[in-house]
Order: structure tokens, then C-alpha cells, then sequence
């Protein structure tokens, strides 16, 4: 099951590169034309989106799990576009209002995850998780410790026990 997942990751991920070279594509092209340099900056902010998704499917594939931060980041970049295409003064208050809580919710999130920088990878449990594997490397010396110590105490009571009988 886990392969399939894979495979259909890896096909996203070459569905995002084709995307992205067409984007370029058309930019390239917009440039040559008259400029709309409303439409060629939502075309850029378009391809940033594109390549933090392929970011995010690539981390995907590393550590089986969503990197949050990231797709914070996708999504902030998502909504600003948006403003850019439709411009800031062209939407009614409300949806100015909602776009703001919206962007200021994701800003929280966003220093949530900087604070916590490892949140991503905790339920990971790869070696690349640094907290995760400190914290099963210590307990495992732990471990290790304890069976030394009750081993040493077994040798020094059989040691004791041999100088009473005798």
C-alpha cells in the first residue's frame, strides 16, 4: 500500500513539474507581449505555489508525513495571490475582513511551527527527526545503563555471598 502511495506521489510530482514548465512557458511568452503586469506576477506567485507543493510532496516522500509548516506557507502564498489577481480594491469589506482573520490565523500558525521546529517530524519517528531520535537514543543508553547496573549488582552479590559461605 505504502508503494502505491509512493507511485502516486512520484506522478504528482512529475504532473507539478509538467504544470510548472508550461507556467514558465506562458510567462515567457507574456513577456514578449503586451505586459499585464497584474497577470505576469499571479503567474510567478503561481509557479512559487507550485514549487513549494512539489516541496511538500517531496518531503512527503521522505518521511511518510505533511510538513504543516509548509503547507502554512502554500496557503499564505495561495490567499495573497489571489488578492494580487483580483486586486485588494476590487473586494467587498467582508471578504477583505475574512482574508485578513484568514492571514492572520495562518501568521499564528506559522510561529507556532517556527517555535516548534521539529513538530513536523515528531509523529515521523525517522532518524531525521532529531527530538525523536535523541529521545529514543537516551533511552535506549538508559536501558543499557540499567542492564549494566543490575548486572554488576548480580556479580557483586554472588561475590558477597560467596565470601559468607566460606
Amino acid at each position: 500500500m505504502e508503494a502505491f502511495q509512493d507511485l502516486i506521489v512520484v506522478v504528482l510530482c512529475l504532473s507539478l513539474f509538467g504544470v510548472m514548465l508550461m507556467q514558465l512557458w506562458s510567462i515567457f511568452t507574456a513577456l514578449t507581449q503586451q505586459l499585464d503586469y497584474q497577470q505576469v506576477t499571479a503567474k510567478i506567485l503561481f509557479i512559487l505555489i507550485l514549487v513549494e507543493l512539489f516541496r511538500l510532496l517531496m518531503i512527503y516522500l521522505q518521511e511518510h508525513s505533511i510538513a504543516v509548516g509548509v503547507a502554512v506557507e502554500v496557503t499564505i502564498v495561495s490567499v495573497l495571490r489571489e488578492l494580487v489577481v483580483h486586486g485588494a480594491l476590487e473586494i467587498s469589506w467582508i471578504q477583505g475582513a475574512s482574508i485578513c482573520a484568514l492571514l492572520l490565523i495562518l501568521g499564528a500558525l506559522l510561529i507556532v511551527c517556527a517555535k516548534t521546529p521539529h513538530m513536523d517530524c515528531i509523529s515521523a519517528n525517522t532518524k531525521s527527526c532529531p527530538i525523536v531520535y535523541i529521545e529514543s537514543n537516551q533511552l535506549q543508553k538508559e536501558q543499557e545503563f540499567d542492564r549494566s547496573a543490575s548486572i554488576m549488582q548480580k556479580k557483586r552479590e554472588r561475590g558477597h555471598g560467596d565470601t559468607v559461605t566460606r
